[in-house]
Formats: C-alpha cells, sequence, structure tokens
C-alpha cells in the first residue's frame, strides 16, 4: 500500500478497497467468494501474496484459496493447520487492532509447526519499517466486529508492494478488510445452506409424491387387507378408506365400510382385545363380522401415520386373514384339553377349571368375616366419601395390605356345606368322583374296541344329565369327574343318584348287551384348598361308597 501521507493516495486505495468489498458480495458460491477474498488482498490492499485459511467443523483450518503466486497455491492450498498451532500464533508478536503482525525477529519458533506457509528469501531491512520476508502478518476474521464472535477463519498476507509494513492506514484497511470478508464468507455460506436446502426439499417432495402414489398402489392392490381410521376427535376410528382385499373379506362394498369403525365390526366377545390395542405398533387377533352375519378371524397390526407436517395423524391398520390358522390352533387346543375318546375335558383341564374356583384363603379368615360383615355399608361419610374423623373405613384391620379388603379382587370364595345329615341350605361347588364297576371285565372278555364303545357311551350319559353349566371330564382309564355349582348336599347326592341310574342301562356293542356299574364320591371345592386336595377328598369318600356298596351286596348274597 502506498505511503498514507498522501491523500490522494489513500482516496485512490480506498477506491480500490469499495471495489474489491463489492466484488466480495457478487461470488456465486463460497468457492468463489473465498478466492475472491483472496485475489482482492492482491488488488485492493497492494501485497503480493495472500491465502485464506478457513475454519473446519473440526476446528482445524485449511487453506480454502491463495493469491498471488502459482508456486505457493500449488504448495499450500487444501493443507490444513491445527487449531492449536494457529491460536499459538495468533498469541504472538504485536497487536495491531485485530490483526497480529510477528517480526521475522520472533517468528523463526514457527518455522516447525504444522501451519502451512510460504516464505521467499531476501537481504535484511535496512530501516526499521521495512518488510522482511520472514515477517508474518495475519487478519482474523470474526462474525462480529472488533474481534467479537465465532472466528471464521484468517487471512495471512506477505510482501507488500512498497516494501514496508503497513502503518495506521493500511493497518486499518486490512482489518476492515477482513471483517468484511468475514460477512461475505457467512452470506455465502448461508446462501450454500439454503441452495442446499432447497435441493434437499425439491427432492424431499419429489420423493413425498413418489411414496404417496407407491402408497396409494401398495395400499389398493396389497393380497391382504387394509385401512385408514380417524384418529382422535368425535369420529376416533372411523374408517376413512379400505382396500379391495379387506372389502372382500368381509363381504361389504367400499362405500358401505366409510359407515363403520372396528369397533362396530368386532364380535361382542373380543371389543376388550381391540381396545386394549394400543395405536403405535398394537397388534391384536380378533373377529370381525361379516355382512352374511358370520364371524372371520383377523390379526389387526396398527401403525401411526401423519398426512404432513404437523398435520392430521391417521391410523393405518393392516387386517391379515387368519381364519385357517386359528381354527387349527383351537383345533389343537381342544386336543391338548380333551380327552380324544370321549371328547371330555382330560385331567389337565378339569384341573384348570377346579384350580380357576380355587384360592388360597380358607374359609373364615378376616377376608371372609370382614365381607360378609357389612360394615362398608354402615360406614357413616359425608357427600364425598370421606369419613368425618379423617380415618379410612379399613383402618385398623389386619390382613390387609393398604386398608383394602380382599372382597374386593372380584373372587366368588368357595365354601363347602355343612358337613352332616341334615341339609342347612348352604350351596357349593360339589365334586363327584365317578369309578366304573365291572369295566375291566367287558375290556379283558371283549376286548378294547367294546371297551373304548362303553366308555364313549358312559361319557355320553353323564353329559345329558348334567346342566349345560356343568363339567363332566375323563380323568383316563374309567374314572370321570363332575363339576356341579351351585348344588346343596342333598341336591348333590340326587344328582349321583341319577347319573347312577343313567349309567346302568345295558349298552349294546356289536349286537351284544353289555352292563356297567358306578360308584360316585362326593366331594366339595372350598377354598384354601388345592384341586388335588379336593379330587383326592372325592376319591376317597368314592371308595368308602364303594366299599360299603361291596358289603351290602355280600351281605343281600349270603
Amino acid at each position: 500500500m502506498e505511503t498514507e501521507s498522501e491523500p490522494y493516495v489513500r482516496l485512490a486505495t480506498l477506491r480500490q478497497l469499495h471495489q474489491v468489498v463489492a466484488e466480495l458480495n457478487t461470488a456465486r458460491s463460497l468457492a468463489d467468494t473465498l478466492q475472491t477474498v483472496a485475489d482482492g488482498a492482491i488488488t485492493g490492499l497492494g501485497y503480493e501474496l495472500a491465502a485464506v485459511n478457513l475454519v473446519r467443523p473440526d476446528g482445524d483450518l485449511v487453506v480454502a484459496a491463495v493469491a498471488g503466486s502459482a508456486g505457493a497455491e500449488a504448495l499450500m492450498a487444501g493443507r490444513t493447520g491445527s487449531r492449536t498451532s494457529w491460536d499459538r500464533r495468533l498469541s504472538m508478536g504485536e497487536r495491531w487492532g485485530d490483526l497480529c503482525f510477528i517480526p521475522h525477529t520472533e517468528g523463526w519458533v514457527l518455522d516447525d509447526d504444522d501451519v502451512p506457509q510460504w516464505h521467499t528469501a531476501g537481504p535484511a531491512p535496512r530501516f526499521p519499517d521495512e518488510w522482511h520476508p520472514m515477517d508474518r502478518l495475519l487478519a482474523p476474521m470474526y462474525t462480529a466486529a472488533n474481534g467479537g464472535g465465532e472466528l471464521l477463519g484468517v487471512i495471512s498476507v506477505d510482501r507488500p508492494r512498497n516494501g514496508r509494513r503497513p502503518g495506521p492506514w493500511g493497518q486499518e484497511a486490512l482489518q476492515m478488510y477482513a471483517f468484511q470478508s468475514a460477512i461475505a464468507i457467512s452470506n455465502a455460506r448461508l446462501r450454500a445452506n439454503m441452495q442446499r436446502a432447497l435441493v434437499r426439499l425439491e427432492r424431499e417432495q419429489q420423493a413425498l409424491r413418489a411414496s404417496e402414489e407407491s402408497f396409494r398402489q401398495a395400499f389398493e392392490y396389497a393380497p391382504s387387507g387394509m385401512a385408514v381410521a380417524e384418529m382422535g376427535g368425535d369420529q376416533h376410528g372411523r374408517l376413512l378408506r379400505t382396500n379391495d382385499a379387506l372389502c372382500r373379506l368381509l363381504g361389504r362394498p367400499a362405500s358401505g365400510m366409510r359407515r363403520y369403525s372396528f369397533s362396530d365390526l368386532v364380535h361382542p366377545e373380543d371389543i376388550g382385545t381391540l381396545l386394549r390395542t394400543s395405536a403405535e405398533g398394537g397388534r391384536a387377533e380378533l373377529r370381525l363380522a361379516r355382512r352374511d352375519g358370520t364371524y372371520v378371524w383377523v390379526s389387526l397390526r396398527n401403525s401411526v401415520v401423519a398426512d404432513t407436517t404437523d398435520g392430521p395423524r391417521f391410523l393405518l391398520t393392516h387386517v391379515e386373514d387368519i381364519e385357517e390358522r386359528k381354527r387349527h390352533e383351537l383345533q389343537l387346543a381342544h386336543r391338548a384339553s380333551h380327552d380324544s375318546l370321549t371328547g371330555l375335558p382330560n385331567s389337565a383341564e378339569l384341573r384348570a377349571r377346579l384350580g380357576a374356583r380355587l384360592c388360597s384363603r380358607p374359609p373364615g379368615s378376616m377376608a371372609d368375616a370382614y365381607a360378609s360383615s357389612g360394615v362398608i355399608h354402615t360406614d357413616p361419610r359425608d357427600a364425598h366419601g370421606f369419613r368425618p374423623d379423617g380415618k379410612e373405613p379399613f383402618d385398623g384391620l389386619d390382613g390387609f395390605e393398604g386398608g383394602l379388603p380382599a372382597p374386593f379382587d372380584h373372587h366368588v370364595h368357595l365354601v363347602a356345606p355343612a358337613d352332616g345329615p341334615a341339609d342347612d341350605g348352604s350351596k357349593g361347588l360339589a365334586v363327584l368322583f365317578c369309578d366304573l364297576d365291572g369295566f375291566k371285565s367287558i375290556n379283558d372278555r371283549f376286548g378294547h374296541n367294546t371297551g373304548d364303545a362303553v366308555l364313549i357311551e358312559v361319557a355320553r350319559r353323564l353329559t345329558s344329565g348334567v346342566r349345560d353349566g356343568d363339567t363332566v371330564a375323563r380323568l383316563g382309564g374309567d374314572e370321570f369327574v363332575v363339576l356341579a355349582d351351585g348344588l346343596g348336599t342333598a341336591d348333590a347326592e340326587d344328582l349321583a343318584v341319577r347319573l347312577r341310574n343313567a349309567i346302568i342301562p345295558p349298552i349294546r356293542v356289536e349286537g351284544r348287551a353289555v352292563r356297567v356299574g358306578a360308584s360316585f364320591g362326593i366331594g366339595w371345592a372350598s377354598c384354601g384348598m388345592t384341586a388335588e386336595e379336593v379330587l383326592e377328598s372325592a376319591d376317597q369318600r368314592m371308595y368308602v361308597e364303594k366299599r360299603s356298596r361291596s358289603k351290602a351286596n355280600r351281605r343281600a348274597a349270603g
């Protein structure tokens, strides 16, 4: 830069500086802007060599542009200096405002660091302000004026054309140019980001249009049923769109399907399953109603989709026909829980049904005593359900966790009727243990086919002799068990007599008549007992009854 004492030279330099600053804002890309910054230091500020070092995302600085020397550009462009080395440089030397001048007397310690640099040999200075080839002048570029904000990069310049160190005017011009360059670089980055965002947005819109078309085709032509339903609001769950496969599965037209939701079509027994199914990723297996009134087993799989960004959300449901699989599963479950010969519940199923009615609390426990006391109905409370003394209604009762008594677990406790000749009118769950008399001789004499036929007929007669809600099960061999709820002592004895009389008549098998008898033992299911204990009790009573009948028969024969 020329001598600052000449006003007309300052004006010419200012015009050049104004021109190069204007060119900074006309560059079309970030790379063009960086090169324009380097070129402007040559053409507008009077230096023979300039390099722009740009801060990378990892903090290091890379030489992004070089001007003034092809050799320097080949050596330095694209090379990187660590942030540590740059921070060291910017903290050395003399501070000229925001500028950092490192004279050759101090800069020799930087010759071996990792910052890319280019220096030419030359004679020693002849006067104090003469530029030395090893002098370094750095102009940091910050996002805010006066060294404020974030460091964007550093402009390094070398070899002023007048051979002198810049004076106050030259220093001010370089500092102002660095700040304007920082603004231009920030704007170029913003434009580049906006351009990338626009390109990305256009690609996303194209992908969205393609995705919507792909979804439409996948939805319409999917081999399994699919439906889109409203999510939230007064019309939550209402079907908005169904594909052909779902309409064919349910035998309903698409126009008619839009009047329903899945809750309108689900089997009454499966409504709880549907309501418990979560919207996102929820799965359920349930039955849906066809137009002809029949039901079909389906698997529902839900997912939530949004119409647009922050727009309304919809429920996408995939409906798969699992009728055949469910029928096969039910058949397997029936085989696992039922006797293959008679079709009656087997031993495992009998124990499961009996165990479901029992609990571990024996009769007469604190829970049953409280349940029958009626305290909850006599507890004084105000209109909001609180006692005047501030206590909870169950405070002070032992055996209830948190004060809440066991009677509210929705379990009906089983209590055996009083044991004795007198019937006190109480009811319970009677367990009738049946053992066939004379079956072994039939099996040995006529073979297993005849024995199987007898067992099948006995099972039929037992089933015909009980109520619809009672259970007739085969334990194995010639042993059967009947579960009959709501019976008193006399009722259970009458039932045993009727079933015995139903078994006694001859059974015709392959043209011959065979006859079997039956011994019944009556036990009672009671909470506090296990299923095994209940069955063992009935079994023991059956053997007592069998022995007593044998003695009676022997006395009658004698």
